[in-house]
C-alpha cells in the first residue's frame, strides 16, 4: 500500500464508519417507539424522518459544495479564502433554516400532500415534526461544518460528531420516554437535543484545532467568492432534485404494482444503501484530496488519486458483487419474515446483483466532480440520467414490470458514471 492509498484510508474509513451510524439512529427510534403499545408511533416517526430526510436532502450542497471549495483553497494554502468559505456556507445554513421554521406550516402541508399518511399517523406525525423543525439550524450548520471539515482532509471530527449524536440521542430520548413518560415528544425532544449537542462538539473542535485560520477573514461578501459559491451550490442543488425526484418516482412506481412490490423494492434498496455507505466514504476522499490537489494544480498527484480511486472502486465493488450473489437472499431473510415477500424477493433479487457495478463510477466521480466543483458535469450527467431513467421505465413497464423498474434504476447509474467519465475526458482532462 503505497503513500497515496494510506491518504485515501485516513479519510475514507472515518465517512464509512459515520455513514453506517446514520440508519442506527433511525433504528433507535424506531425500536424506542415500537415499545409505546401502538403501531401509531412507528408509523409517525417514520413519516416525520422521512419529512426531515426529503428536505435535508435538497439542502446537501451546503455540505458538498463547502467541501470541494475548501479543498481547493487548501491546495492554493489560501488560509483567508478557507474561512470565508466556512463563515459563506454557516451564514447561508443559517438563513435556510431561518425560512424552514418561519414556513413550517406550508412545509408540512407539502409533505404530507407528498407522503399521504394515514388518518391515525398524520397527528403524531405532525407533532414529531413541530418538535424536531427547530434542530434545523443546528442541522444545516452541520452540513457546512461537516463539508469543510471534509475539505479540511479531516474525517475524523464528523465520524466523532455523528457517534456522540447517537449516543446522545439514545440517552436523551430513553430517559425523556421512559423516565418522564413522554410519547412522540419525548423521542423528537431527544433528536432535537443530539443534533445541537453535535453542533457544539463540532464547533468546539473547529475552535480548538483551526482558530488561527479565522483571525483574518474580512471581505466575506466579496463578488468573485459569491458568484463561485452560488455557481457551484445551484448546480448541486438542481441535481439533488433530480435524484428526489428519481428516488420518489421509483417508491410510488413500486406502490402502484402493490403492497409486496413495495415490501420486496424497499428491502432490495436497503442492500443499495449499505453498498452507498462504502462507496461515499472513497468518494469523500476524492472531494478532499481531490480538490486539494486540482487546487494546488498538482496534476500528477490529482490523476494518481484518480486512478487510485477507482482501484479501491473496484475491490469494494468486487466483494459486494460477490457477497450479494451468495447471500442476498440470506440478508432479505434477516430484514423480513414476511413469507410472501420472501418468496416474492426471489424473482427480482438478482438486480441487485448488477448494482454495485453499475453505480460503482457515479459514486468515485461525484466525489472528484465536487472536489474540483466541476458541479454542471454532475448536473448535465444526471439530468440526462435522469431522463434515461423516465425512458426506459415507460418503455418496459407494461412488458416488464417491477422488473422493468429496476433495468431502469440500473441504467440511471450507469449512465451517471459513463457520462461523467466521458465529461472527465473531453472538459476536465483537456481543458485544464
Amino acid at each position: 500500500m503505497n503513500a497515496r492509498d494510506r491518504q485515501i484510508l485516513q479519510i475514507a474509513v472515518p465517512s464509512i464508519v459515520s455513514n453506517v451510524t446514520v440508519p442506527l439512529l433511525g433504528l433507535i427510534d424506531v425500536a424506542i417507539v415500537g415499545h409505546m403499545g401502538s403501531a401509531v408511533y412507528i408509523g409517525a416517526v417514520a413519516v416525520g424522518s422521512m419529512i426531515f430526510s426529503l428536505t435535508y436532502w435538497l439542502f446537501g450542497f451546503l455540505r458538498m459544495g463547502t467541501s470541494g471549495l475548501t479543498a481547493q483553497a487548501l491546495g492554493r494554502r489560501d488560509l483567508t479564502e478557507i474561512a470565508r468559505i466556512l463563515v459563506r456556507s454557516a451564514m447561508v445554513a443559517a438563513g435556510i433554516a431561518t425560512v424552514l421554521i418561519v414556513l413550517q406550516v406550508p412545509l408540512l402541508w407539502l409533505m404530507f400532500w407528498l407522503i399521504e399518511p394515514t388518518e391515525d399517523v398524520a397527528p403524531l406525525a405532525a407533532t414529531y415534526f413541530r418538535i424536531v423543525i427547530w434542530g434545523a439550524p443546528a442541522s444545516l450548520a452541520l452540513f457546512s461544518l461537516t463539508g469543510w471539515f471534509i475539505g479540511m482532509q479531516n474525517t475524523r471530527i464528523p465520524m466523532l460528531v455523528s457517534i456522540l449524536q447517537n449516543v446522545v440521542n439514545i440517552v436523551a430520548s430513553l430517559t425523556l420516554v421512559y423516565g418522564i413518560g413522554m410519547k412522540i415528544e419525548g423521542v423528537a425532544i431527544g433528536t432535537v437535543i443530539a443534533q445541537y449537542a453535535g453542533l457544539l462538539m463540532a464547533v468546539g473542535m473547529l475552535l480548538r484545532g483551526y482558530s488561527r485560520i479565522f483571525r483574518n477573514h474580512h471581505n466575506v461578501w466579496n463578488f468573485r467568492g459569491i458568484r463561485a459559491f452560488f455557481s457551484v451550490n445551484r448546480d448541486i442543488f438542481l441535481r439533488t432534485v433530480c435524484l428526489v425526484a428519481v428516488n420518489l418516482y421509483f417508491t410510488s412506481a413500486g406502490a402502484r404494482q402493490g403492497a409486496v412490490v413495495l415490501s420486496v423494492n424497499t428491502v432490495m434498496l436497503q442492500l443499495f444503501l449499505f453498498f452507498s455507505y462504502f462507496m461515499d466514504g472513497f468518494a469523500y476522499a476524492g472531494e478532499a484530496l481531490g480538490g486539494r490537489f486540482f487546487g494546488a494544480r498538482n496534476d500528477s498527484a490529482f490523476h494518481e488519486t484518480v486512478r487510485r480511486l477507482f482501484g479501491w472502486a473496484l475491490l469494494v465493488t468486487t466483494v459486494f458483487t460477490l457477497l450479494y450473489i451468495v447471500s442476498s437472499m440470506d440478508i432479505v431473510r434477516l430484514l423480513t419474515d414476511e413469507p410472501q415477500v420472501r418468496d416474492v424477493a426471489r424473482d427480482y433479487i438478482w438486480w441487485i446483483w448488477l448494482v454495485p457495478a453499475a453505480g460503482a463510477a457515479a459514486f468515485i466521480w461525484d466525489g472528484i466532480f465536487v472536489g474540483i466543483t466541476a458541479t454542471r458535469g454532475m448536473l448535465v450527467s444526471t439530468i440526462v440520467a435522469t431522463l434515461s431513467f423516465g425512458a426506459v421505465y415507460l418503455l418496459t413497464r407494461d412488458s416488464l414490470g417491477n422488473d422493468g423498474l429496476w433495468l431502469a434504476q440500473v441504467v440511471y447509474l450507469a449512465m451517471r458514471g459513463i457520462l461523467q467519465t466521458v465529461w472527465y475526458r473531453l472538459r476536465i482532462i483537456n481543458g485544464r
